[in-house]
């Protein structure tokens, strides 16, 4: 997750920006203050209908994303460190979730072998959904997560597998469960890509291959949107996820429009430790310059086991997960299926 984050617990050295197009040195909007506030009314009956519905249904969704979650971080896949055989069961599964919800692969297989890595065979696992608007079906919105992790680490005791709950068994499932729902209703007018990304704990090699073989297509690209390490909620904010690189573009507001509430701000740490460049949406705003940044809940306070045996499923708030999932649906729809690039960079 976020590439070599575990640098912030021990220093305040931060990456360079290398060569990155846009400057983050300026703090343009950290705190959102556009919004309306006014008086609650009473829900009528059929808005509590409507709750109750919708509470159902996130809790089956909640079940849902236990499942794959509980999969993802078995013991069988041995941590999913690129190029093992435990990552290749992990692809499986998520190859047959496109497979069985409609999702095509958007290569000739869902497996795209990388060639920017030589430690092994290593593939990211990419899903296709084209659009259905004439025009808008040649704009492309890349929705990712790397799914790998570090596998098998020494000093946990007689628990020696990193099983990668939190990081980043939570992204991977909540791409994969947006993969479910557009699969189903199929009502994306641009293009989507769905990418679970290898090798990102190798230094986001699987993005960096991807966002290269993708640019040499010449692919008009909207905007990437990445998801990392939401697997609980952060503390005493007021919003459920923030956006790295927050300043840099309109994202945050457009996401929040169309979720219809405050569900994405912003976190401080992540702009003095730079994680917009440390997870996968870098390769993409290199290659493309369009907003590629990250969605995710960790804030530095809420999650101590970042790279230790202990990250594992039982620690993973499933409500929360769900929440996210079922309040980020109408976000993507929005941004998808919006009639122009409402989404720039600042």
């Amino acid at each position: 997750m976020m590439k070599h984050i575990c640098v912030v617990f021990f220093s305040f050295l931060l990456l360079s920006c290398g060569n990155a197009k846009v400057d983050q040195s300026t703090v343009l909007n950290p705190t959102n203050p556009k919004g309306v506030k006014g008086s609650v009314l009473p829900a009528s009956k059929d808005a509590q209908l409507e709750s109750v519905k919708s509470n159902v249904s996130v809790k089956a969704l909640s079940v849902d994303i236990e499942a794959i979650m509980t999969f993802l971080t078995s013991d069988e896949l041995q941590g999913r460190d690129t190029g093992s055989v435990g990552i290749e069961k992990a692809a499986d599964y998520i190859q047959n979730v496109f497979k069985n919800n409609n999702v095509l692969p958007y290569f000739a297989t869902y497996r795209d072998t990388l060639e920017n890595y030589s430690d092994g065979v290593a593939y990211n696992v990419v899903g296709f959904l084209p659009g259905t608007d004439s025009k808008l079906k040649n704009e492309f919105v890349v929705i990712g997560a790397h799914y790998d992790h570090i596998g098998l680490i020494s000093g946990g005791g007689d628990d020696t597998i990193a099983n990668g709950a939190n990081d980043n068994a939570s992204g991977t499932t909540a791409v994969l469960e947006f993969a479910k729902y557009f699969g189903e209703h199929k009502n994306n007018k641009r293009s989507v890509i769905f990418a679970l990304f290898t090798a990102e704990e190798k230094g986001l090699v699987g993005s960096k291959h991807l966002a290269k073989k993708l640019k040499e297509q010449s692919i008009s690209l909207y905007t990437m949107l990445n998801f990392e390490m939401v697997g609980v909620p952060m503390v005493e904010k007021d919003h459920s996820l923030y956006l790295t690189g927050y300043e840099l573009s309109n994202l945050a507001e457009i996401s929040n429009g169309y979720a219809n509430k405050n569900l994405v701000g912003f976190l401080p740490k992540a702009k003095e430790f730079n994680l917009f460049r440390r997870s996968d949406n870098a390769p993409f705003h290199d290659e493309f310059n369009v907003p590629s940044q990250t969605y995710s809940s960790f804030d530095f306070t809420n999650f101590g086991e970042y790279h230790k045996v202990g990250d594992e499923a039982l620690l993973i708030d499933y409500d929360f997960m769900a929440k996210i999932v079922s309040e980020s649906v109408p976000m993507l729809e929005g941004i998808i299926n919006a009639p122009i690039k409402e989404v720039k960079y600042n």
